[in-house]
């Protein structure tokens, strides 16, 4: 037969797009079309107007708030309300105010974000280091510009750099800011947009500095040598690898390791925290500390707490006697976000691409593009002062017969000729004349002609010098090299990020095996578990349990052995022995459902001793159905403690019973009726939830009651029952086959 050919996909359009509800011609369009009209403009809108941040350090939703800020005279002016900020700055950004207010948020002194802040706030901000600590609403806080801004705004009134219309062309805005400093590695800044991402991490504004002027000195210079490492606003230390931090500044991508810092106070026997990584929050440190904790992986703590107040961030850990607390955070920092990678991925806008850069081609780029600002900033102030000295010209002119110009005006009949006759009488322009005819009546003495002679020379000299600066490209640097070092003079700060070395770092060891000893295991049917070794066992009396719990499962195994518990969830738990505590038979032992953080209301109900994984397990259901299972589908590669769809959920579950070999067993229903099975007639599978095959055939109101070795049923007449093939009905109990309520297989 001739397979029939797949037509392509099309999407169907009304033949005229601006009429809607009217039927049009149908066009056939590929779909590669569509997405290629449809979806890549906003793919590239993402990136370029949103998510990817560009050469000045900024993101337009930041650069919108703070030129709005900027233009409400908050740079030197009193703070006012954030939400009179976030109204104005809606003029330029219609996402919403609860956008423009998380931006601000971030760009605020209180919330440490950065390491220099562009927001003085007062208020509360929320912090950086605080999953669950929100920010006040934007009525009660109040903001203005921070200092630093001024090297941001600068030459803005100097054209410096474009301004383009807002969404609704109603007013202009910068497409960038003039920043003087690279601040494109000092504010941390990170992004996601459509199949791209960006990631970078902030360094020390001296540092970033010394580098940029080094660079300008020298196109050769050793980056590293001057740029020491990221600087994190939540300090830390960096685990510094040389090796890796190169390959960082070389190729833009890469990652560093931040743990925390923390001391010791001997006196209380606590640890105090007070430094995070930068990645990470004080309540991802609480939960996974709390999980460790309850898997029995940390037994040196006894209390861990938040005290965080207004002196700033504090976790205090309450140590148990004789602990050590070098040997405790050394465990911490490896099994806790205490210690955490800070990734970095330096992708940016240049000329509206995104490119990943190493530091030394993003200062270049920033180098060229603060290049360009300066030289157009000159150029603004040269046709400044040339306008200046254009009209002062004029003046010159007019001021040496000053007798003539006063007689012009005043034989000049009407006001519109005066003008028309001082170009005349003078041979000067229309500008310099409307100039000198505005010129005061007290103006005209000898003191003022002399100032403004030696004013055109001085102005003489000042074009000169700026025509120079523009010819030589060594003095524009030069000028990008003083507003550096200005800079750095004014707003750098020692580092919050402390740095060690790799071979200064103690890690942690995980202690070796746990010493292996016989135990027996206890299992009561309300999810108690009990490991007592045989010298107590020897010594102990009778077991004790809760009010209404007894024995379900006792089993003699070793310290060292794997145990799985399956629920009522058909889910299994996985872990080993050795990480319950010896126990006594006076003792109710570890409540399983809260130490393997079980879901809330499961239920423990059958233990299993795996092994080496040989050998199978038995699931019988209410249906009839059995499913054998080999007990190597439960064994995973990974240390997985939980696993999901242990046993079939579409009939309730009977009975689990290990096989370590063939046997045959007895399954009796509710009706009463026996059925004598061997499990060779079972084929093992290796899906854990597989339904199994019908074992027993049942009448509709009668199910499959209890499941037992056929030498433990009772049986008297064991032929009477057996049978060869499945799925079969059984035959009825009779009373001598019945006997005494038999108990399920342990």
């Amino acid at each position: 037969m001739a397979k029939k050919k797949t037509e392509p996909k099309t999407v169907h359009r009304p033949a005229d797009p601006n009429v809607m509800g009217l039927r049009g011609t149908v066009v056939e369009q590929p779909i590669t079309r569509t997405l290629d009209e449809n979806y890549m403009p906003y793919a590239m809108s993402v990136i370029v107007s949103r998510a990817i941040p560009e050469i000045d350090g900024f993101k337009p939703s930041h650069r919108k708030l703070l030129y709005t800020m900027y233009k409400m005279g908050l740079l030197t002016g009193n703070r006012t309300k954030s939400a009179n900020i976030v109204g104005q700055t809606m003029r330029l950004n219609p996402h919403g105010d609860q956008a423009i207010y998380e931006t601000m948020v971030r760009l605020a002194k209180g919330n440490e974000s950065l390491l220099h802040p562009f927001v003085d706030s007062k208020g509360n901000f929320g912090k950086v280091y605080s999953r669950d600590m929100a920010y006040a609403a934007s009525r009660y806080t109040e903001a203005k510009l921070a200092p630093i801004c001024a090297e941001l705004f600068r030459d803005l009134d100097c054209d410096a750099v474009d301004f383009v219309d807002n969404y609704d062309n109603s007013m202009k805005e910068p497409s960038l800011l003039p920043t003087t400093f690279p601040n494109v590695l000092v504010s941390a800044n990170q992004g996601i947009a459509v199949g791209m991402a960006s990631q970078i991490c902030g360094f020390n504004l001296g540092e970033v500095c010394d580098t940029t002027v080094a660079l300008l000195k020298n196109p050769d210079h050793d980056v590293a040598s001057t740029l020491l490492a990221p600087d994190f606003p939540t300090g830390g230390q960096i685990i510094c690898d040389p090796a890796e931090l190169r390959e960082l500044y070389r190729t833009g991508r890469g990652g560093v390791k931040v743990r925390s810092r923390w001391r010791y106070d001997k006196q209380a026997n606590l640890i105090e925290i007070y430094e995070i990584p930068y990645s990470t929050s004080i309540e991802a440190i609480l939960d996974k500390v709390a999980e460790l904790i309850k898997a029995g992986k940390i037994t040196e703590i006894s209390d861990m707490r938040d005290e965080t107040d207004l002196s700033g961030l504090k976790l205090a850990i309450d140590l148990k006697r004789s602990v050590d607390p070098e040997k405790l955070m050394t465990k911490l920092f490896r099994l806790t976000p205490l210690q955490d990678t800070v990734s970095c991925n330096f992708n940016i806008l240049i000329a509206g691409m995104p490119r990943v850069m190493g530091v030394g081609e993003i200062l270049n780029e920033w180098t060229a593009w603060r290049t360009e600002c300066v030289r157009r900033r000159v150029y603004f102030v040269l046709s400044r002062k040339k306008d200046k000295l254009h009209l002062l010209l004029g003046l010159k002119r007019i001021l040496l017969d000053i007798d003539k110009a006063i007689a012009i005006i005043r034989e000049t009949e009407e006001e519109a000729e005066v003008i028309p006759n001082l170009m005349i009488g003078f041979g000067i322009d229309q500008v310099q004349a409307e100039y000198v005819a505005e010129i005061k009546l007290r103006n005209i003495n000898k003191e003022y002609i002399l100032k403004r002679v030696r004013e055109t020379e001085d102005l003489q000299k000042e074009i000169a010098d700026l025509e120079d600066t523009l010819a030589k490209p060594a003095r524009i640097r030069k000028i990008i090299v003083d507003e550096l070092e200005q800079v750095r003079k004014k707003y750098a700060v020692p580092r919050r990020t402390e740095i060690v070395y790799g071979h200064e770092v103690e890690e942690y060891v995980e202690d070796s095996q746990p010493e292996d000893y016989p135990v027996t295991v206890f299992l009561s049917r309300e999810g108690y578990f009990k490991k007592i070794t045989p010298k107590s066992l020897r010594m102990s009396g009778e077991q004790k349990f809760k009010e209404g719990d007894s024995l379900l499962q006792q089993m003699e195994t070793s310290n060292n052995a794997e145990v799985m518990f399956f629920t009522d969830r058909c889910q299994v738990y996985k872990t080993r022995v050795s990480e319950f505590g010896d126990g006594k038979a006076s003792a109710l032992g570890d409540y399983l459902p809260g130490r393997l953080a079980m879901d809330e209301g499961e239920r423990v109900i059958f233990m299993v001793l795996p092994g080496d994984y040989s050998g199978c397990l038995l699931f019988f259901y209410e249906n009839g159905k059995a499913a054998r299972v080999e007990l190597s589908a439960y064994a995973t590669v990974s240390n997985r403690r939980k696993l999901t769809g242990a046993y079939s959920d579409k009939s309730p579950l009977v009975c689990i019973l290990p096989l370590p070999e063939d046997r045959e067993l007895a399954l009796v229903s509710t009706e009463p009726r026996a059925l004598l099975v061997h499990t060779s007639l079972l084929a093992p599978k290796t899906t854990r939830n597989v339904q199994g095959v019908a074992v027993m055939t049942l009448k509709p109101k009668y199910h499959l009651d209890r499941v037992v070795p056929a030498e433990d049923s009772g049986i008297v007449n064991l032929p009477r029952y057996r049978t060869r093939t499945i799925p079969a009905a059984g035959a009825i109990l009779k009373p001598e086959d019945r006997g005494e309520e038999q108990l399920t297989l342990l």
